[in-house]
């Protein structure tokens, strides 16, 4: 057996071991318990900077911010934008903000080298991005991978990483070319890829055009987006941290329980200028839940190992200490 069929299946089996493991939990009421043991200061708001990349895959944040559920725990939350996830994570990092949604990769590089971060909570799972390709496209099989250009945001993307494991396992090794998003679309409408790898909404936009889903399973057993914050933080106000993710929860169930509501699809046009129509298409595929994937977490980072991302996968160091018998 090859290196990369033995990686493939490993890389597989550890992802369906974390998910199988993970069943829903009645959070909500385990953190506050744990948050109402911290006294809570009077009178002004506390206030907690978000730096935001934004996104329909970030609407539990936007829907709490809007429907009060932060202002009702004594929160002050601003979200501030930025233009990707490593720029969300830099502000973070060099004091700017206070908390940042990201793709779990860039959290866990980050960390790995050495970032002043932990990682609180999951924001949703499995991974959504799938992989796009024009209707009579002769990529069927994994193997017709081989040699194709296909549009993705970065390598060290889960749903890439699990596309390249998945497609060398058959023997293909396809080309990246990285874009993201629109123009992830716009090559593909040009002809300059052959597939794209997007998430939502930019899925839905593409799928209402007329592309069609292929390996859709790849990436489905993938944990998916994080809650990452600083370690100054969670060192001063942990439990304030454990209120902000109290109501992050409460939001989750609000979207789970219609993900097309007139106001949850206001909301997410508002915040991320996408497609109505697109929102409503694929928002019941974002499934929302705040409690960590521990070991797909760790699987993506033995993947960011072997390919050479980082020197040394932190394990459960990447996940705060303090959220130990909450969100993990």
């Amino acid at each position: 057996m090859s290196h990369e069929k033995k990686s493939g299946r490993a890389f597989g089996a550890k992802i369906f071991a974390a998910l199988a493991l993970v069943f829903p939990l009645a959070f909500a009421g385990i953190l506050n318990q744990a948050s109402a043991q911290e006294s809570r200061p009077a009178g002004k708001p506390f206030r907690i900077i978000v730096a935001d990349a934004k996104t329909t895959h970030h609407l539990n944040l936007y829907v709490a911010k809007e429907l009060g559920l932060f202002d009702k725990r004594g929160l002050d939350v601003e979200i501030t934008g930025v233009d990707d996830n490593a720029a969300a994570r830099d502000m973070v990092v060099s004091g700017g903000a206070d908390v940042f949604w990201s793709c779990p990769t860039v959290a866990i590089a980050a960390f790995a080298n050495g970032a002043p971060i932990k990682t609180i909570a999951q924001v949703k799972k499995p991974c959504t991005s799938v992989l796009l390709v024009p209707e009579g496209s002769p990529i069927v099989k994994l193997i017709d991978l081989s040699g194709k250009n296909i549009a993705g945001i970065s390598p060290t993307c889960e749903a890439v990483i699990s596309l390249n494991v998945a497609a060398k396992a058959e023997g293909a090794d396809f080309n990246l070319q990285r874009l993201a998003g629109g123009p992830a679309i716009a090559a593909l409408e040009g002809g300059r890829v052959d597939g794209a790898i997007l998430e939502e909404p930019h899925a839905s936009i593409a799928e209402l055009a007329g592309y069609k889903v292929v390996f859709p399973d790849v990436s489905a057993s993938i944990p998916c987006r994080t809650i990452n914050a600083s370690n100054r933080m969670l060192a001063n106000n942990a439990g304030r941290l454990k209120d902000f993710i109290s109501a992050i929860d409460e939001a989750n169930g609000i979207i789970l329980a219609n993900p097309t509501a007139d106001n949850i699809v206001k909301i997410a046009v508002d915040y991320t200028g996408a497609p109505a129509e697109a929102i409503i298409h694929g928002n019941h595929r974002l499934i929302f839940g705040v409690q960590l994937a521990v070991d797909g977490l760790i699987a993506l980072g033995d993947e960011l190992l072997a390919e050479g991302s980082i020197k040394e996968n932190p394990g459960q160091n990447m996940f705060a200490g303090e959220f130990k018998g909450i969100t993990w």
